[in-house]
């Protein structure tokens, strides 16, 4: 006999205080908490992932409390004192000064003697501001798009399915390029809708269209799957209408699988917008972001790489972080996945 307290056939036991009707009573979205409370290394990164938040965030605090200059002003001719002595924040060779020499410029400067501590802080709030953004759009038409596939099927399920394979055949960074070089000229104009071509909802647009059938076509699959259950059967008899059926049957079985791919889209979405942002295709001047940053940097890898690494890095830190987190996430939403109940 197993000792009390413990699940049966070699199950871990359960927490102190807890018995097995109360476990097995609670809701999924308790039991997928107590998973993804497991999974430390996806927590760990999760809270990386708000570090970096909260950290571009203090952009303006830091820029006036302590930087005491904006992410865009020049300090080409400047000069400050290293040791006693007075400095060109840019020295006559064009080599910009480097991290760790000055306590205003504490990630040094760029070219133009722009400070890249703040710039790296509103750059990022303009690369998350993107991303996430981005994947709202992506999420909103994906979502429609797939209800209207699943549930309808026969031509709309044709159409749409179309439409999205045209999408899906061209690669998501050609796309982009071509997207984005064609809105960089007279920015995009529909009707009384006018976004000049400087404008942040250009390469959000853009990001946002081209990543719509990666998400569309795994939701259409699984609307096609929940279609044929019992409860929409049921709720069919019940007289209820397509709309209904798919906002209050259909689509509360998806907000697991949503929640998922909007985490992790926010990853790829900050990855497009870097390599756009660096083939000038993205983000446009005077705008920062660590795309814009990485491809400013690019002439002077060899006398001054930290204006590539310091972005590279928080790019490669933003993206490991949610693609960690959103990993733990979905196996934690894993209606299959085995959970561990002891503490």
């Amino acid at each position: 006999m197993p000792p009390a307290g413990a699940m049966p056939t070699g199950e871990p036991p359960l927490p102190v205080g807890e018995d097995v009707e109360a476990i097995q009573g609670r809701s999924p979205w308790y039991l997928a908490y107590l998973r993804l409370r497991r999974n430390k290394v996806a927590i760990g990164f999760g809270v990386l992932f708000i570090v970096i938040v909260i950290f571009c965030l203090a952009a303006p605090l830091w820029s006036h409390l302590v930087a005491k200059t904006g992410p865009n002003d020049n300090h080409l001719t400047d000069q400050i004192t290293i040791g006693g002595e007075k400095t060109f924040v840019v020295a006559p060779n064009g080599i910009p000064l480097g991290p760790g020499l000055h306590a205003k410029f504490l990630l040094g400067a760029d070219d133009n003697g722009r400070d890249v501590m703040v710039r790296l802080m509103y750059g990022g709030r303009t690369s998350i501001y993107i991303g996430v953004m981005a994947a709202f759009i992506t999420t909103f038409l994906a979502v429609a798009l797939g209800l209207l596939a699943g549930y309808y099927r026969g031509w709309p399920d044709s159409v749409i399915s179309r439409v999205l394979d045209l999408i899906w055949a061209f690669p998501v960074l050609l796309l982009g390029i071509a997207l984005g070089t064609a809105l960089a000229v007279g920015g995009l104009k529909i009707g009384p809708l006018e976004i000049p071509p400087d404008s942040l909802w250009i390469p959000i647009g853009i990001i946002g269209f081209v990543y719509v059938p990666y998400m569309a076509r795994p939701i259409r699959g699984e609307v096609l799957a929940l279609r044929e259950k019992e409860f929409v059967e049921a709720a069919v008899a019940q007289g209820k209408g397509p709309i209904r059926i798919m906002f209050t049957e259909l689509l509360p079985n998806l907000v697991s699988t949503i929640i998922v791919f909007f985490t992790l889209n926010i990853a790829n979405n900050m990855l497009l917008e870097a390599a756009l942002s660096f083939l000038g295709a993205g983000v446009k001047p005077p705008n920062a972001s660590w795309g814009t940053m990485i491809a400013d940097g690019e002439d002077r890898l060899i006398t001054a790489p930290h204006l590539t690494i310091v972005p590279g890095l928080m790019i490669v830190l933003t993206v490991l972080a949610l693609n960690v987190f959103g990993d733990g996430l979905r196996d934690a939403l894993n209606p299959k996945a085995k959970l561990r109940m002891d503490q």
